[in-house]
């Protein structure tokens, strides 16, 4: 029974059912999306942040379904009993490492367990919102799009924090500082980077870009309570990598995700002090990071107190609902498709084979978009030309870019 589950979650045409299912998924919810952001919006703001909530979650979740109960992936929460009291019931803003293929799928991991999947956003780049499916379910959910320009950065920033801090419920909206995945040429050219400019070098990281937090914490403080800072682990020696091919293909990691809340009020309020925490606390996240791949612990060798472990639990609701799409997609789909397929019709078996075609290229182009062979090399180029990540315009982050995701 093992070995046949094993073949069945490896499957190619399983697979392709799925993809079948999530994009067309993702088409009917950016169209009810759509439908509301003219309709509803302009009359019932928070009615229609609300609907959006259980829209994008009802997305998103389809893949968190796919770490959680596909693959059983394993993520093992580090974090104090008063830190997480706060999780889940304040806007926040989150600062994560972007080490790994899945960072945002095992951060989706995290939001979904503690109920705010749905209003998770982050600082993308601005082409990102006219891919379909997930980029225009980011667009019509108001994520902070960025051009390469600060001056323009700047107003949007504060405009959309402004926006995304007045939904009715709790908010995390991702920064990834470091402004592009980790990769080992750019970690070498960062490296080179911190050395002409007498910083200390960090062995796991990038050098953080400090404008775009710098820029959006004089936003936050009124109404955003915390910051909170995600620092994530998965060991070198596994034997299962993390990407989202292994996921797919039903095979389980195990990840370690450290969780600090650092309350607003205690940042410092002028711009350049705030850039200096910044940095301190990458330095921090260095040396977490190195205690980790040494010892199993981030905290053995860093110097940061030991917070307990905490395995959050599975939650069905994302097997009911990615099962509901399934059903609710595949059935009408394939039932078309086979009709195309075998109506002895030349030019309806062209359109029905193109159409599979056409998914299971949307497929293969999604999992080698996520790769990091694929990531872009911006942030190595900037820092190779010698600018500093502390001038640079904000390199949008969150979900990586068109080439990173």
């Amino acid at each position: 029974m093992a070995g046949f589950l094993s073949m069945l979650k490896q499957s190619t045409l399983v697979h392709l059912c799925f993809a079948i299912s999530f994009f067309t998924s993702g088409l009917i919810i950016n169209t009810v999306q759509c439908i509301l952001y003219v309709g509803l919006k302009p009359f019932n703001k928070h009615l229609y942040r609300t609907i959006g909530y259980y829209l994008c979650y009802s997305f998103y979740s389809q893949l968190v379904f796919l770490a959680d109960w596909w693959s059983d992936t394993k993520l093992n929460v580090y974090v104090s009993d008063e830190d997480m009291k706060y999780c889940g019931t304040e806007h926040v803003l989150l600062l994560m490492n972007h080490t790994y293929e899945i960072d945002w799928l095992l951060g989706w991991m995290f939001c979904e367990k503690v109920r705010v999947l749905g209003n998770c956003k982050a600082y993308a780049k601005k082409v990102i919102q006219y891919i379909p499916t997930i980029g225009w379910a980011w667009k019509f959910a108001e994520f902070v799009f960025l051009e390469r320009s600060f001056e323009k950065d700047r107003e949007i920033i504060g405009r959309q924090i402004n926006e995304i801090l007045d939904y009715p419920d709790p908010v995390w909206l991702l920064l990834n500082a470091e402004g592009t995945r980790f990769t080992e040429q750019k970690h070498e050219a960062s490296v080179k980077f911190a050395q002409e400019k007498g910083m200390v070098p960090l062995k796991h990281h990038l050098i953080p870009r400090t404008k775009g937090f710098t820029a959006s914490l004089p936003f936050l403080r009124e109404k955003c309570p915390a910051v909170l800072d995600i620092q994530l682990g998965i060991s070198k020696d596994s034997k299962v990598k993390p990407t989202i091919f292994n996921i797919l293909n039903g095979k389980q990691i195990e990840a370690h995700m450290c969780v600090r809340r650092f309350p607003t009020v205690t940042l410092p309020e002028r711009e350049e002090d705030a850039a200096v925490w910044l940095q301190d606390l990458f330095r921090e996240k260095d040396r977490m990071q190195d205690s980790f791949h040494r010892t199993g612990s981030f905290f053995t060798d860093s110097g940061v107190a030991e917070r307990p472990k905490l395995q959050l639990h599975r939650r069905p609701t994302t097997l009911v609902n990615t099962a509901f799409w399934v059903v609710a997609t595949l059935t009408p789909m394939l039932y078309y498709l086979v009709m195309l397929l075998f109506s002895g019709e030349i030019l309806y078996f062209s359109i029905g084979a193109g159409i599979l075609f056409a998914f299971y290229m949307l497929m293969v182009k999604a999992i080698g978009m996520s790769k990091i062979s694929k990531a872009s090399s911006y942030g190595a180029e900037k820092l190779k030309n010698g600018h500093s990540p502390t001038h640079e315009p904000v390199e949008p982050t969150g979900a990586e870019s068109a080439k990173d995701k």
